[in-house]
């Protein structure tokens, strides 16, 4: 079943991409970077090879990898929309519970993002 495949690839890829994005979020905003462009960083390194690999494997088609100019400008649209999301919610965490809770935060955060991530890359992005 397509859905399931991809459902699991998608998951495989995105811990990674959460694991990247986290990672440099942690870095950054503990060498003082504030939590927005921290956030920023985190997911523009995550989202790069994120892209690549989804594109190679998780929705590839039968006819091979679905990438080029046209996906790649309809992924970072989408991109653009989950990480400002992504943002307000940190920022309000951070707001409320300080610098750790945000840090403990990202990877529920980015998690919850991801369900309605992986349905409208495969309608939206990857078609």
């Amino acid at each position: 079943m397509p859905l399931l495949r991809q459902g699991s690839q998608f998951v495989a890829i995105g811990l990674l991409q959460l694991a990247i994005d986290w990672a440099v979020f942690v870095a950054t905003t503990a060498a003082g970077l504030p939590a927005t462009p921290a956030n920023l960083l985190g997911r523009v390194s995550g989202a790069m090879f994120g892209f690549w690999l989804n594109g190679r494997y998780t929705f590839a088609g039968e006819d091979g990898s679905r990438l080029g100019w046209e996906r790649f400008v309809r992924f970072w649209l989408l991109w653009g929309a989950m990480t400002a999301l992504s943002t307000v919610l940190l920022v309000a965490v951070e707001d409320g519970l300080g610098l750790r809770g945000a840090w403990l935060a990202k990877p529920m955060v980015e998690a919850g993002l991801a369900a309605a991530n992986f349905f409208l890359m495969r309608r939206l992005v990857y078609r």
